[in-house]
């Protein structure tokens, strides 16, 4: 029996109908993933469905003494509260029980009365489990000392972000709806909270666009596509195996209705005004095809590969870099030459100093000793957090033509302004919607699009995937793979990372950077396997302790962790083993050709000199080969 349920759903905003008659359930154990493109409707069926907006038609049912708790992706709190008074705010008596206790042990002046009050209570509730569940949630999201004693007010988005996340989970509410939980989170508390959510007996409805969050937490998967409600039982691979299936079978079908609209068109003309029984059963299975016909017909894709501004040998030479705000170095003795095709992932708990490197790296920011010295065609293009500045009159296609009106691709073909929106998912009718009618992640698309079309060399993405639907993650990601300029990219969804990234640079305590060869993936096993061995380091002796003798043994040379090869080295290891192939077979027909004995003078030489270009090409390639099947 569904713990939640909606039928009939309706939406309009901005004079589209985000869903019809829209039908859904959740049932006990459930862990749901909504995914559709940006502007789709998700957040505003997430809210619908919490109670927190109310539907143009339909109705939403909850069954009776059943919680539900939401987590938006801009948290909303009264404002006169500090942060423990906002975490403890539920109307819940096992909380109540230990606010009060917490109140009371942490009063230097407490009474043994109250005390003694405040420990019936934990008692009562059972409460003591309980409590040690909050102290976790709270320390592993960063909620201690000074900062829940701050005003909700004074916390940055991040914080405010952290706050809404510990008081959904410590309301262990019965349902459990959150909208982009991964935003404003490092790494590892992302893999502390896909652990948590992992649990069987959690009921979850949630949309995000982290995809090794959504294989680990997920059981099926929603998704919302022109208004309409489709379910996958499965993981996110499933997920794009059966959709790239539907996808094909709905275009069938569309061509098929377009192909008989044709036909029962011409038989609509020609009635006349007085129909029969016979006829009227046709007219309306005509209006019937007629809006089958009107569905979508995925067309090829046009491959993104924009040309970038041709690079120097010079990039950009970083040395001996150091940077504090007051008391806290947050960047110590840094240095490193940047060089051609380097791909970084930039990587740290929130603070560490990731913003601070990269303004630095592009003059925002001067450090307070060393020198970043940027070669004269270093062009960068700099996607940040800020949200896109825009006037309210100005129409997404003005947007982007203010920057170039048409964009040259790597090959040397042009695109207009128009055809490069329609790649990123704007469709010619929203190219001259207002901006200030877009949704937050259609408008965090058009800022990306922005960036990439200004020919950038040196490509510095902060956070990209925030409120980026899967869809368009996949665009980016497939442009980022055939871009020839340098890429530092800052992101907490791992499955991006390990895309794209070949180096690590891993931002530690006392601002020292760990420069690591690899992916995110590849670094976290390495980190894990670091930590392992410093577990199981004895102890040292005191100072107090009698030696002990122990005959001396000889000490194992530590063995070397293989390196996996990067996403980047796979796809670069199956290209050269089908050139190798193609290689040996024109060196072999090369040779058959000069022994058979019946080219011209001139066809023999050539064929002489293509077949030690095919040598010369087998040796270089064949090299390469072997070295990367060392780690693949």
């Amino acid at each position: 029996m569904n713990l939640l349920s909606a039928e009939n759903l309706s939406k309009n905003y901005a004079d589209r109908w985000l869903f019809r008659e829209l039908n859904f359930g959740l049932q006990q154990g459930q862990r749901v993933a909504l995914v559709g493109i940006n502007g789709s409707g998700k957040t505003t069926l997430l809210r619908i469905l919490a109670g927190l907006e109310p539907p143009d038609t339909g109705e939403v049912s909850v069954r009776k003494d059943i919680r539900v708790s939401f987590l938006g992706q801009q948290p909303v709190f009264d404002e006169s509260l500090n942060v423990e008074q906002t975490i403890f705010a539920s109307q819940n008596d096992t909380l109540a029980a230990i606010r009060d206790y917490e109140h009371v042990v942490n009063d230097p002046n407490h009474s043994s009365a109250d005390l003694q009050r405040v420990m019936e209570l934990m008692d009562t509730y059972n409460a003591w489990d309980y409590d040690a569940q909050v102290k976790q949630i709270l320390g592993r999201l960063g909620i201690l000392g000074d900062l829940l004693e701050r005003p909700v007010s004074k916390l940055s988005g991040g914080q405010r972000k952290r706050v809404a996340l510990a008081r959904v989970l410590i309301e262990e509410p019965d349902v459990l709806i959150l909208d982009e939980p991964t935003n404003h989170l490092d790494l590892a508390t992302i893999e502390w909270l896909e652990n948590r959510l992992a649990s069987p007996a959690l009921t979850l409805l949630m949309v995000t666009h982290d995809r090794y969050f959504l294989d680990k937490v997920a059981n099926e998967i929603v998704e919302l596509d022109q208004g309409r409600v489709h379910r996958y039982q499965g993981n996110y691979s499933y997920f794009v195996e059966k959709k790239a299936e539907r996808e094909q079978m709905e275009t069938v079908e569309v061509e098929k209705a377009r192909n008989l609209l044709r036909k029962e068109l011409e038989w609509m003309r020609r009635q006349p005004q007085a129909r029969g029984t016979k006829q009227k059963a046709r007219i309306d299975a005509f209006y019937d095809t007629q809006e089958k016909a009107k569905g979508r017909i995925k067309g090829p894709e046009m491959e993104l590969s924009v040309k970038t501004t041709r690079q120097g040998g010079k990039i950009i030479e970083v040395e001996h870099l150091h940077k504090q705000f007051g008391g806290k170095v947050v960047l110590d003795d840094f240095s490193y030459v940047f060089k051609k095709k380097d791909r970084i992932g930039l990587i740290g708990p929130n603070g560490a100093g990731k913003s601070t490197l990269l303004n630095m790296l592009t003059g925002k920011l001067t450090p307070d000793s060393g020198v970043v010295d940027a070669g004269q065609t270093t062009v960068f293009g700099y996607y940040t957090q800020t949200e896109l500045e825009f006037d309210p009159t100005q129409r997404v296609i003005d947007i982007v033509k203010e920057v170039a009106e048409v964009v040259e691709m790597a090959d040397g073909s042009q695109v207009t302004a128009s055809q490069f929106l329609q790649h990123f998912q704007f469709p010619p009718a929203q190219q001259y919607t207002l901006v200030s009618k877009l949704s937050g992640g259609e408008k965090r698309r058009l800022q990306l699009l922005r960036v990439l079309i200004k020919n950038p060399n040196f490509l510095i993405l902060d956070e990209p995937t925030n409120d980026l639907d899967i869809i368009t993650l996949n665009i980016l990601e497939d442009f980022l793979l055939n871009f020839q300029g340098c890429l530092i990219i800052v992101s907490h969804d791992r499955y991006f990372m390990d895309a794209l990234v070949e180096q690590v640079f891993a931002l530690e305590p006392g601002g020292k950077i760990r420069q690591f060869p690899g992916n995110y993936t590849d670094y976290r096993e390495w980190q894990k396997d670091q930590d392992a061995e410093t577990a199981a380091r004895p102890p040292k002796a005191t100072a107090s302790a009698a030696p002990v003798a122990v005959p001396p043994t000889p000490a194992a040379a530590p063995a070397a962790a293989k390196r996996k090869a990067t996403f980047a080295e796979k796809k670069e290891y199956e290209t050269l083993e089908k050139e190798l192939e193609q290689l040996e077979t024109l060196k072999q027909q090369l040779i058959e050709k000069l022994n058979s004995g019946t080219g011209t003078h001139q066809e023999l030489a050539d064929w002489a000199a293509q077949l030690k270009r095919t040598d010369l090409d087998l040796d270089t390639k064949g090299e390469r080969w072997l070295e990367l099947a060392e780690f693949v």
